[in-house]
């Protein structure tokens, strides 16, 4: 200990003991306060800012900040535990459209490849007809018509070009061959 000259108002200089380390441990602890209230103050604002941010993203609680009356943390937690709630029940509608969404055009996708594939089978079926008309009869033009939607086909029968093929001459009218003779009949 080191002796230290001290002066009272009354009693006069007075001589007191210090102990050294105990100065330096007062000004470790006066330092450790400091720092601790540092970090204390630090920890507010970032809980304080945490707050405005969170007012700021409820839509119901946001320009509050400028309004006379503000929400108090206890509000501000409660309107944004019921925003969340409403949230996770929007969420939950759209998940439900989107599956819903999902097994719809699974179905029509579905449909799609069937109708595609019977209208292809139709294609095909058509295709072959054609070939296979195509192999018994050869449309040559009769250009002494006038109408040129007509033609000859092998038989030497008029054909037109739109009733796929079926000779002109109906059914009800007989044909006649070229090889027998007609018969007169004389009225008697």
């Amino acid at each position: 200990m080191k002796p230290t000259l001290t002066f009272g108002h009354q009693l006069g200089p007075l001589l007191v003991w210090v102990d050294i380390d105990s100065s330096v441990n007062l000004s470790l602890q006066a330092d450790k306060r400091a720092h601790h209230n540092a970090l204390e103050r630090k920890r507010r604002d970032h809980i304080k800012d945490s707050f405005s941010s969170l007012r700021d993203s409820v839509p119901v609680l946001q320009g509050e900040k400028q309004s006379v009356k503000q929400a108090s943390r206890a509000q501000i937690l409660d309107k944004a535990t019921d925003y969340i709630q409403y949230m996770r029940r929007k969420n939950h509608t759209h998940q439900q459209d989107i599956d819903d969404l999902k097994k719809q055009n699974a179905m029509l996708e579905q449909q799609g490849e069937c109708g595609l594939k019977a209208q292809g089978q139709l294609q095909v079926q058509e295709v072959r007809a054609l070939e296979k008309a195509k192999g018994n009869t050869t449309l040559q033009p009769n250009y002494s018509s006038s109408d040129s939607s007509w033609y000859t086909n092998p038989k030497g029968s008029t054909v037109s070009a739109f009733d796929g093929g079926s000779d002109s001459s109906s059914e009800s009218e007989p044909e006649e061959s070229p090889n027998r003779k007609k018969l007169r009949v004389e009225p008697s």
